[in-house]
């Protein structure tokens, strides 16, 4: 059930409707970008391999990256970042437009383009994902604060694509590269205008790959997270990539265009809006481990679903349905990731996010474009969800002894009252 009442409670927090002003307008030209770019590839190449390698150039650098940003939002200043990351997203956006819109643009200019930004955003989304917290004062209110982050990328997801599909059919791609350039001013300005204080809690610095071994030590011998992030990077390998074989199955599958193709990603998007909003709404973050594992699970009957299906409109309602349950499962992880994790680790944990979230969907873009090429689209698809299922299937037996480790850090942070505890261990 929705509870609408709770749905926007963080935007109390003046720092957190800032950002949240600047994401919405910002996302929109983020999503524009992404189908122009996948339109403009398959248009000029054909290639389903130079779809998958123009998704792994944009985003393997976050796997790599990650663990370095995620030590930098540690030590540094993580306003300050986020301020150089956008603006080195606007120069990498406004060089796209100029390539187009002067038909200078080839292919290699958008593999090197791609990496460009995926470097950027190796940092810019770690760093982001552990500047949340620093965004609201009543920490009572991440998790909403979390859940509306989601709910603006895919409200994004749903409006952006709906334009772009409209200036591609019209205009061309530049345009729709153009506006993504323009639409990082707001988040710059709303960056500046922010009161942020200090962390509470020093960081102890120490040598750059101690900090480094001491995160991943802490990710790994911390079962909760452990598991977490290892289901995140199956799904996120196996089943995410669905969207960069998304042109394919608009256009040769549903015999579309680049309309097809918008309102495949945009309904994927509703949906992911529509679980966004159901995870805001909720007043409590327990449970979500179980919502963890069943979303994985849905997600990946979602897409096995899809994958077969010839009747486009049928199709819509599937990847509806695949779009709110990878949000969900999403989301989820990452609020109790930030619940859980210590905050002098905080960044360096949410840097393995990153990684497991983004930096396994590259690897999982091309290997799905290297298959897409040799048995096709629709059984590449299949084996993927399958594959999310299984995963599914695996946290669920590990959910026992994880919900034993996160709930005394749910009683210290009082989320869990000590009666309720006692009521639950008594009645098993």
């Amino acid at each position: 059930m929705f509870d609408f009442k709770n749905i926007f409670r963080a935007l109390r927090n003046r720092n957190y409707r800032l950002f949240f002003t600047g994401q919405s307008l910002s996302l929109i030209g983020t999503w524009m970008q992404q189908i122009a770019l996948s339109w403009l590839v398959y248009r000029m190449t054909n290639s389903p391999f130079l779809l998958g390698v123009v998704g792994f150039a944009g985003q393997v650098p976050a796997f790599f990256l990650s663990p370095v940003a995620g030590i930098i939002a540690d030590r540094y200043p993580k306003r300050s970042a986020l301020v150089i990351t956008q603006a080195l997203s606007m120069l990498q956006a406004s060089s796209l437009a100029f390539l187009v819109l002067s038909d200078q643009i080839v292919v290699w200019h958008i593999i090197a383009l791609s990496v460009v930004l995926g470097i950027v955003n190796g940092f810019d989304m770690s760093i982001r994902q552990a500047f949340t917290i620093e965004m609201v004062d009543n920490k009572e209110d991440l998790s909403n604060a979390i859940a509306l982050n989601s709910s603006i990328v895919n409200l994004a997801r749903l409006v952006g694509p709906s334009i772009a599909g409209i200036l591609i059919a019209t205009v061309g791609e530049g345009l729709c590269f153009l506006v993504n350039a323009v639409s990082y001013g707001p988040v710059i300005f709303c960056l500046l205008a922010m009161h942020v204080r200090l962390s509470s809690i020093p960081h102890k610095r120490s040598h750059f790959l101690a900090e480094l071994r001491t995160g991943f030590a802490y990710v790994i011998k911390f079962s909760p997270i452990r598991h977490i992030l290892f289901l995140l990077g199956i799904v996120s390998f196996l089943g995410t990539p669905y969207q960069v074989l998304m042109p394919i199955f608009a256009r040769d599958i549903f015999l579309g265009g680049p309309q097809t193709l918008s309102l495949l990603v945009a309904m994927a998007g509703a949906g992911a809006l529509t679980g966004a909003v159901y995870l805001a709404s909720r007043k409590s973050i327990v449970g979500l481990g179980k919502m963890i594992a069943v979303s994985s699970g849905m997600f990946g009957l979602g897409l096995m679903i899809f994958s077969f299906s010839h009747i486009f409109w049928f199709s819509l309602g599937v990847v509806f349905m695949a779009g709110f349950f990878m949000m969900v499962q999403m989301a989820a992880s990452n609020t109790i990731l930030q619940t859980i994790s210590d905050e002098d680790k905080r960044g360096r944990v949410m840097s393995f996010y990153t990684m497991a979230f983004m930096g396994m969907v590259p690897f999982g873009s091309l290997a799905a474009g290297s298959l897409a090429a040799k048995i096709g689209a629709p059984w590449t698809l299949c084996l993927g969800g399958l594959c999310c299922m299984l995963g599914a299937v695996g946290f669920a037996r590990q959910l026992p002894g994880v919900r034993k480790v996160i709930r005394p850090i749910y009683i210290k942070k009082g989320i869990i009252p000590e009666v309720v505890q006692g009521i639950q261990s008594a009645s098993g």
